[in-house]
C-alpha cells in the first residue's frame, strides 16, 4: 500500500519556489554526500522554472556539485530546437547555463527538426531508449529510479504531458509517448508515462494558484488518475504535494497542514 502524501502549504507562490529550491539543495547535497550521483527530473510551467531561476540566485546552490548531478526532463513541448516555449530552453535559461553541469549527464528530449509527422514519435522512442540504457539491474525496470521526480500540474489535473481521459493516461507498456491534440499548446508533446513516473524514489508536485485548488483537492481525495492524471504521480517511497495557499484552498480541513 503507498505511503501517505506529504502536503505542505506555503504561504504564496514565491515563497513556495525559493522553499522548493532549498529543499532541493539540501536534497542534492545528501545524495553526494551519500556518493551518489543524483538523477534529477525536471519539469517546465511556471512554478517549474521560478524554482531553477531561485535555485541559481540562492547562495547555497555552490553547495551541490552540479557536474555530478543527471538531468532528465519529465515532458517536452514537441517544438525546434532552441524553441523559447521549450522547457529545455527554459530549464537553461533559468538554471542549467549558469552552473558547471557536465553535458554528458543533461539529457533533454528531441525537438521537432522538420522530420514530419512521426518526429514526435521517434523522440519518444529515443528518449524510451535512453532511459532503458540508463537503467541499472537494480532498478528492476526498463528506466533507472530517480531520485526526484518535479511535476506541475495543470487546472483540470494534467501532469507532465498526460491530459485526462488522453491516451496517454491509459498508458502500461511504454515508458515514453508522443502526446497529440493537447487541449493546450503546442499541441504536439512528448511525456513520460505514468508507470515511469511512478519508478521515481520522490516525486514533489508543485501547484499555485486558485484554478488548480479544485483538481488538488480532487486528486488528495482519491480521484482516478483517468479523469485526474496527477492523482496517478507518485513516487516509491514519497510523494510530495508543495501547495501555496490558494491552491490549497479546497482541500479537506484535516488534510491542511500549518501554512509555511
Amino acid at each position: 500500500m503507498a505511503a501517505q502524501p506529504d502536503i505542505v502549504v506555503h504561504s504564496s507562490s514565491d515563497v513556495l519556489a525559493a522553499a522548493v529550491a532549498a529543499r532541493l539543495v539540501t536534497k542534492l547535497v545528501d545524495l553526494q554526500a551519500a556518493g551518489t550521483t543524483p538523477k534529477l527530473v525536471l519539469t517546465g510551467g511556471r512554478i517549474g522554472i521560478a524554482v531553477l531561476e531561485e535555485l541559481r540566485r540562492t547562495p547555497a546552490r555552490d553547495a551541490v556539485d552540479w557536474a555530478r548531478v543527471e538531468f532528465y526532463w519529465g515532458d517536452e513541448r514537441f517544438l525546434p530546437p532552441g524553441d523559447p516555449e521549450r522547457n529545455e530552453t527554459q530549464a537553461r535559461q533559468a538554471l542549467l547555463d549558469h552552473v558547471p553541469v557536465n553535458p554528458e549527464l543533461v539529457h533533454p528530449m528531441g525537438a521537432d527538426t522538420g522530420t514530419g509527422p512521426g518526429g514526435a514519435e521517434a523522440a519518444a522512442q529515443e528518449y524510451a531508449d535512453l532511459l532503458a540504457r540508463k537503467a541499472a539491474p537494480e532498478d528492476h525496470g526498463p528506466v533507472p529510479t530517480f531520485d526526484v521526480m518535479l511535476l506541475g500540474m495543470g487546472a483540470e489535473g494534467h501532469t507532465a504531458s498526460i491530459f485526462p481521459h488522453s491516451p496517454a493516461v491509459y498508458e502500461t507498456e511504454r515508458t515514453v509517448v508522443a502526446v497529440y491534440n493537447c487541449p493546450k499548446p503546442p499541441p504536439t508533446r512528448v511525456t513520460m508515462t505514468l508507470p515511469t513516473i511512478r519508478s521515481a524514489a520522490e516525486v514533489w508536485i508543485m501547484a499555485t494558484g486558485e484554478e488548480k485548488a479544485a483538481a488538488v483537492s480532487m486528486a488528495l481525495s482519491g480521484a482516478g488518475e483517468v479523469a485526474i492524471p496527477v492523482a496517478g504521480a507518485r513516487g516509491k517511497r514519497r510523494t510530495r504535494w508543495l501547495l501555496d495557499r490558494t491552491a490549497a484552498s479546497k482541500l479537506p480541513r484535516d488534510l491542511v497542514p500549518h501554512i509555511a
